[in-house]
């Protein structure tokens, strides 16, 4: 009789098993990563983790603004209400743990964080409100704030560290790093717009446990980086699911670093800006969803044609998160009739006779039933991709919806049935 794995095994917490053993088909043959300038990044082990870092600590040169944006669950975790509480948009220090969510905690996760905050205050003379902080991993558990504080105490000390070894510090049940960088010139000056993030499971938007840090290398004010998070949030972070679990940690934050200033007022500056911050959100988003626990495929829905966004949405993302769809494709099978039973329990006013139903860009069904010139083989093939693409035309309305998700498998399972024991 086999030995039953338990979480001390696979130390899922830190994933220092998994990490090693189980890889997304979709890992990065090459990590981006620099030196930022602005910034400062420091590394620890502290004990988390049975043996890799798991504290992050950001010092910034200068209190730069921020912009965040957390999960909508109703029961955050402590970092997300102590940060909402005392943070007002601008920040001089960030501390990320990962190993342990500091969720549903009570008032005792937010006396930890207290304790912690409290030190790096007094050794950087800052204010409180000018500290975020973030934590992920197990939920329900307490931990000893002095694992932080004796890490605080090193900075001066230590040796300052690069992106990825940032991307490596923050991960759980990740397989692999998440960084991008994005260059563009702007008013004759190269601008870096660079981030991090870590979520392998529990992702739904609203903000799974997810965590992404992004950084623009030039001056911007509040209200500017207000609009640029908004502008691009929806198709990025937003439109991404794993599991539809939406976690009690989800969290997202745009820094402005000032070491460049750029006419950002003017449209066409502006216009700039946006797209390359889009492409960095859209890159990390993805990456997250391509290291999905138990990942074997990448899943793209997209529906047009709806009666309204909700509808779309609701409909995008009914298919994305359906069992019976994701384990269809896990096992290479387009069993299509899986799809319209997606799009139906929705309970969205729609017309089964006027959907139209792609898989590969080749379609399935018409007129409320099977496409009398189905091309099974082209189909069939298509499954077998990494990269599987349904498109569901509602002829509807005018709106549309893309949502990416992945397919659920034996791993996954695996995984998370044993990410504690």
């Amino acid at each position: 009789m086999n030995k039953k794995t338990s979480s001390k095994d696979l130390g899922l917490s830190s994933n220092e098993k998994l990490f090693n053993s189980i890889g997304s088909p979709f890992k990065p043959k090459k990590y981006i990563n620099i030196i930022p300038k602005g910034l400062k990044l420091y590394s620890f082990h502290t004990g988390f983790k049975q043996k890799y870092e798991d504290l992050l600590i950001l010092i910034f040169d200068n209190i730069v603004s921020v912009k965040c944006v957390y999960s909508l669950t109703s029961t955050p975790s402590a970092p997300i209400i102590w940060d909402k509480k005392y943070n007002k948009g601008n920040c001089k220090a960030l501390i990320i743990n990962s190993g342990n969510a500091n969720a549903h905690t009570g008032k005792q996760g937010l006396h930890i964080i207290d304790k912690y905050v409290s030190t790096l205050i007094k050794k950087l003379k800052i204010k409180k409100n000018h500290v975020l902080v973030s934590s992920t991993g197990v939920i329900g558990e307490l931990f000893n704030p002095r694992l932080i504080i004796q890490a605080i105490k090193k900075i001066d000390k230590s040796k300052q560290v690069d992106l990825l070894i940032s991307a490596k510090t923050i991960m759980t049940t990740d397989t692999y790093p998440k960084t991008f960088l994005k260059k563009i010139k702007i008013d004759k000056k190269i601008i870096n717009i660079f981030g991090f993030a870590k979520g392998s499971g529990m992702i739904q938007p609203n903000m799974g446990t997810m965590l992404a840090y992004i950084f623009i290398d030039c001056s911007i004010d509040k209200r500017n980086l207000n609009n640029l998070m908004k502008n691009n949030l929806d198709k990025t972070f937003n439109s991404i699911s794993v599991d539809s679990d939406t976690s009690t940690s989800d969290t997202l934050m745009l820094f402005s670093l000032p070491n460049k200033s750029i006419k950002i007022n003017n449209k066409k500056n502006y216009s700039l800006l946006s797209n390359a911050l889009f492409d960095v959100m859209q890159n990390l988003s993805l990456s997250i969803i391509k290291d999905g626990e138990g990942i074997s495929k990448l899943i793209q829905v997209d529906v047009i044609n709806a009666l309204s966004k909700k509808q779309a949405k609701n409909v995008a993302f009914s298919i994305i998160n359906s069992p019976l769809v994701k384990t269809a494709i896990a096992g290479q099978d387009a069993n299509w009739g899986r799809i319209i039973m997606a799009i139906g329990k929705t309970s969205e006013n729609i017309n089964q006779n006027k959907i139209k139903l792609f898989i590969g860009g080749y379609l399935v069904s018409i007129k409320g039933s099977v496409f009398n010139k189905i091309n099974n083989i082209k189909i069939n093939s298509h499954m077998k991709k990494k990269h599987i693409k349904i498109k569901v035309d509602l002829n509807n309305g005018k709106f549309s919806k893309t949502v990416f998700g992945n397919d659920l498998t034996y791993q996954y399972i695996r995984i998370n049935a044993d990410y504690r024991s």
